[in-house]
């Protein structure tokens, strides 16, 4: 199963580094990542796969928004057509 990986918050070093190290541990596959710098905030896109991830897409969800809170950095975890769904015409 596929979802998408969003994080938003004030750029500082590391965040890339801290969310794929976060993904990695709980067996989650980063398969296309996209991040920008909009003067001082960070803005990243995460496709992930979740096949091998050793937690269910609610718990996975539930602990990347606490990892965010942890970092201060809004982080959101959702079914890839369910981000389909909200971001379509």
């Amino acid at each position: 199963m596929r979802a998408v990986v969003t994080v938003i918050g004030k750029d500082k070093t590391g965040i890339i580094a801290k969310v794929s190290t976060f993904l990695a541990e709980k067996g989650v596959n980063i398969l296309d990542i996209s991040q920008t710098i909009l003067d001082e905030y960070f803005a990243m896109l995460m496709l992930v796969d979740l096949s091998g991830a050793s937690d269910k897409l609610a718990a996975l969800s539930e602990e990347c928004a606490e990892m965010g809170k942890k970092i201060g950095m809004s982080i959101h975890l959702q079914h890839e057509d369910i981000f389909n769904a909200m971001h379509s015409v």
